[in-house]
């Protein structure tokens, strides 16, 4: 009986023990779970500086000088940095320039030549492979507008680009990543707005004359072995005088003797 009792008490206190160290300790709060990270920023795109680009490229130096002369390049750029549409430059190498007159160009006024310049390009981004169907929609209008367009051609790759006055072909790509496009062709394109006639072509310079060499003249031209021959014949001739002669006389003697035998 009295081992029960003690049994009883000292589970009773246990339990009462328990259950004050449970109501002292608070229960652990709840945490929200932690956001995910934010995304990073997408990079801006890279701005191609047409500038640049003309300058090291190629012998461009007459068409970007035109274009900074006229103010065009900023057209151009503006078109690259803020436009979804994207540019196509025709470029024209140093020598198609050069191929021309210095008045065709020289005669233009000023915005004659910026719509010049304006002429050489589309309003939108074309990569090579764009141009067989592109040549579907002759003609298509460059950035000068309204009746400045120009006609392109695709003819097993051969890309040629046709204006008014001459017909030029692409002969390398410089720069063909979208939004811009540079392409150089080997002439100038001359549209009839601008220019009534067909520009007249720089003369083609004079071929260097042609020397002959010593070995191609003739004997009668360098005089060598003339006078060799002019010796012997004269030696020759004077021998067959002097024997003449000689028989002569022979013949004279001969016959003064046989007459004074006979007298």
């Amino acid at each position: 009986m009295g081992l029960t009792a003690i049994f009883c008490a000292s589970t009773l206190l246990a339990l009462l023990i328990s259950s004050s160290t449970t109501a002292q300790s608070p229960p652990a709060p709840f945490l929200p779970p932690s956001p995910a990270p934010a995304p990073a920023p997408a990079p801006a795109p890279h701005l191609v500086n047409l500038t640049d680009l003309l300058s090291v490229a190629g012998p461009f130096s007459t068409f970007l000088n035109y274009l900074l002369q006229t103010k065009v390049i900023d057209t151009f750029q503006n078109q690259v940095n803020s436009s979804k549409q994207g540019i196509t430059i025709f470029v024209p190498k140093d020598s198609a320039f050069a191929a021309l007159e210095k008045s065709d160009l020289g005669n233009l006024t000023q915005n004659q030549l910026r719509t010049l310049m304006l002429y050489h390009a589309f309003p939108k981004f074309y990569s090579l492979s764009q141009f067989k169907n592109l040549s579907n929609s002759n003609p298509v209008s460059t950035f000068a507008g309204g009746q400045y367009a120009l006609n392109v051609t695709d003819t097993s790759g051969l890309i040629r680009v046709v204006s008014n006055w001459a017909t030029s072909k692409i002969s390398s790509s410089v720069w063909s990543t979208a939004p811009v496009a540079l392409y150089q062709i080997d002439k100038v394109l001359l549209p009839l707005a601008i220019f009534s006639t067909d520009p007249p072509l720089a003369p083609a310079p004079a071929p260097a004359p042609e020397t002959k060499k010593p070995s191609d003249l003739s004997p009668t031209q360098s005089g060598i072995a003339s006078a060799p021959k002019s010796s012997e014949s004269s030696t020759t001739n004077g021998s067959s005088f002097g024997t003449s002669i000689c028989l002569f006389n022979y013949l004279v003697l001969v016959l003064s003797g046989v007459l004074m035998l006979i007298m």
